[in-house]
């Protein structure tokens, strides 16, 4: 069985943090999420996303 905080470590919250892990700036990040172009959704008005699904949309396959 895996480790509950192996999910909680790959996941991240709000624009700022987001921009971080894919080399963005905010600006940046806002319009990608807006758009559509990265596997993230709202919760509560908040913006969260997988790591590990970040950096495969954003790298390609090589992060998978």
């Amino acid at each position: 069985m895996s480790d509950p905080r192996d999910l909680t470590d790959d996941i991240v919250w709000e624009v700022a943090a987001i921009a971080k892990v894919i080399g963005r700036t905010e600006r940046q990040t806002n319009h990608m999420l807006a758009a559509g172009h990265l596997p993230a959704r709202k919760v509560g008005g908040r913006w969260v996303a997988s790591r590990r699904k970040l950096l495969a949309a954003v790298l390609g396959e090589e992060a998978a």
